[in-house]
C-alpha cells in the first residue's frame, strides 16, 4: 500500500511539474509579444494527488489606463499631423511666401508706383505683387481644403478598421465564454481580446466592463455601447471633395452621431476624434481666416460710381462685393482680369480706376502720361492699411489691418500647432509610463522564467529518481514472491 502511494505521488509530481515547466516555455515564448500576459501556473490539490491550474497576471486598472493613453495620443497625433501640414502654407510673417509678406511687399509696391505714377513698369510691379499675394491664399485655401479631405478619408478608414475589429472581437469574446463555462485555460483568449481593445482604442476612446461568465461589454468613452453581446455597425459617408463651406458628415454608432456639432454624446479621444476636431474646427477656423484676408483685400480695392461700390484689383470672378463670413473667398480670390496684362488687361486702370467702366473711373480721361495722378494709388495703400471688421469666428481679433490680421493667423497657427505638439508628447509619455507599469505588472521577464524552469527540472528530476526508486522496489518485492 505504501509503495502505491508513493508511486501515485511520483507520477502526480511529475505531470504538475510537467506542466508547470510547459507554461514556463510558454511564457519565454512569448516574452517578444507587447500583449502576452505572464501566465501562472498554480498547483491544487485534486483526487489525493495535485493539479495544475493556470490563471495569467494582469492588473485592470493599469490596463485601462493605458487603453486611456492610446487613445489620447491617436488623437492628438492626427491633429498634429494636419497642423504641420497646414503650417507650411504660411511660414511666419518673416518668410516671404507667407500672406503678411505679400502683403508688405504688395503695399510696397503700390508706394512705389504713387511715387512715379507714370511708370508703367511699377504699376506692373505692384499688379503682380497682387498676383502673388492671390496666389498663396489660393494655395493656403487648398491646402486646408485637402487636409480636410484627408482628414475625411482617415475618418472612413478608422470607420472600417472598428467594425473589422470588433467582428474579431465578437468572436474571440465568444471563446472566452464559452471556455469559462466548461473550465478550460482561456487565457490565450483573454490576450487575444485584449490584443483587440488596443487596436480598438487607437481609432476611438473606449471604456470596458466585465460581466458574468467573462462577458466584456465595450461602450465608447462618452457612453455609446459598441459591443454588448453582439457589435454594434459603426457607419460613416466620406465626403467626395472639400471646397468653401463644405460640412463633413459625422460617424454613427447604430445611427447615434458621436462626433460633430449636432453629437450628443461626442468622443473625447482616439484617431476619430482627433481627425473629426482637425476636420470640422481647427481646419474650418484657419480657411475663415483665409476668407476674412481675401474679403478685406476685395473691400480695400473695391471701386465706386459714387451709389454702389465693385470688385477692383481683387476679385472673386464676380463685380459684386462678398458679403460678410462668406466662405470660399481665398480659393477663388484672383487679379481683376481686365487689370492684368497677363489677360489683356490695362495696366492704367489700377493708377486710374475705371476697372468696372468709365462710372467708376476716379482720374478724369488719361493725360498723356498721367504724371500727376497719384492719389488714387495713394488711396489704395491707406485702405490696405485701414482698420477693417473680421468674423469673430477667425478667433482673432474682429477689427484690425490686414497686415495686423495676416500676422495674426500666422501667430494662430503656429500657436495652436506647438499646443498639439506639446500635448502629443505629454501623451506619449503617458502612454510608455503607462505600458511600462503594465509590463512590470503583466509582462515576461526572462531571466525569472530561466530561474523558475530550472528549479522545476530539479524538481522534475527529484520526483523522476523518487519513480525509479518505487519501480525497483515493486521490482524486487515481485522477484521475491516469484
Amino acid at each position: 500500500m505504501g509503495l502505491s502511494l508513493a508511486l501515485n505521488s511520483a507520477r502526480s509530481s511529475l505531470m504538475a511539474t510537467s506542466a508547470q515547466i510547459a507554461v514556463a516555455s510558454r511564457n519565454t515564448a512569448g516574452a517578444n509579444d507587447a500583449f502576452y500576459t505572464r501566465k501562472i501556473a498554480n498547483l491544487v490539490a485534486a483526487g489525493g494527488g495535485s493539479a495544475v491550474t493556470i490563471q495569467r497576471a494582469t492588473d485592470a486598472a493599469l490596463f485601462d489606463r493605458k487603453l486611456l493613453a492610446t487613445s489620447s495620443v491617436a488623437g492628438s497625433e492626427a491633429i498634429l499631423d494636419g497642423l504641420k501640414t497646414l503650417r507650411e502654407t504660411i511660414g511666419d510673417s518673416a518668410d516671404a511666401n507667407s500672406p503678411a509678406a505679400r502683403l508688405g511687399a504688395l503695399n510696397a509696391a503700390l508706394q512705389a508706383a504713387a511715387n512715379q505714377p507714370d511708370d508703367v513698369e511699377l504699376a506692373r510691379s505692384a499688379v503682380d505683387r497682387a498676383r502673388d499675394l492671390a496666389g498663396s491664399l489660393n494655395t493656403a485655401a487648398a491646402t486646408v481644403y485637402a487636409v480636410r479631405a484627408q482628414a475625411d478619408a482617415g475618418m472612413a478608414d478608422s470607420v472600417a478598421r472598428i467594425n473589422d475589429l470588433l467582428g474579431q472581437f465578437e468572436t474571440a469574446n465568444a471563446v472566452v465564454t464559452r471556455g469559462t463555462g466548461s473550465g478550460t485555460d482561456v487565457t490565450d483568449a483573454l490576450d487575444d481580446r485584449d490584443r483587440i481593445l488596443a487596436g480598438l482604442s487607437e481609432e476611438l476612446g473606449i471604456t470596458t466592463v466585465v460581466r458574468a461568465g467573462n462577458d466584456l461589454a465595450i461602450y465608447t468613452d462618452s457612453g455609446v455601447p459598441l459591443f454588448e453581446r453582439t457589435a454594434r455597425r459603426v457607419a460613416f459617408t466620406p465626403t467626395a471633395t472639400f471646397s468653401g463651406g463644405s460640412t463633413g458628415h459625422a460617424v454613427t454608432v447604430d445611427g447615434v452621431p458621436v462626433t460633430g456639432a449636432a453629437s450628443p454624446m461626442p468622443l473625447r479621444s482616439g484617431r476619430i476624434a482627433g481627425l473629426s476636431e482637425l476636420r470640422d474646427r481647427v481646419a474650418v477656423t484657419y480657411e475663415t481666416q483665409l476668407d476674412g484676408m481675401a474679403g478685406g483685400l476685395i473691400d480695400a480695392f473695391a471701386e465706386t460710381d459714387g451709389v454702389s461700390r465693385a470688385a477692383g484689383l481683387f476679385t472673386t470672378g464676380l463685380p459684386a462685393l462678398p458679403g460678410s463670413g462668406q466662405f470660399g473667398l481665398a480659393a477663388a480670390l484672383r487679379v481683376n482680369a481686365a487689370v492684368d496684362p497677363r489677360s489683356g488687361g490695362d495696366l492704367t486702370l489700377l493708377r486710374d480706376g475705371g476697372i468696372n467702366g468709365t462710372a467708376y473711373r476716379t482720374n478724369p480721361a488719361p493725360a498723356a502720361t498721367g504724371a500727376g495722378y497719384a492719389d488714387r494709388l495713394r488711396a489704395l495703400a491707406t485702405a490696405l492699411a485701414a482698420d477693417r471688421p473680421f468674423d469673430p469666428e477667425s478667433e482673432l481679433s474682429t477689427r484690425s489691418d490686414l497686415f495686423a490680421f495676416a500676422t495674426a493667423s500666422a501667430g494662430w497657427l503656429e500657436a495652436t500647432r506647438k499646443a498639439a505638439s506639446t500635448e502629443s508628447d505629454y501623451q506619449a509619455t503617458l502612454l510608455a509610463r503607462a505600458s511600462d507599469a503594465y509590463s512590470n505588472a503583466a509582462g515576461v521577464n526572462v531571466d525569472d522564467e530561466t530561474a523558475t524552469t530550472l528549479q522545476l527540472e530539479r524538481s522534475y528530476t527529484a520526483a523522476a529518481k523518487l519513480l525509479t526508486m518505487v519501480n525497483d522496489l515493486l521490482k524486487t518485492l515481485m522477484d521475491a514472491v516469484r
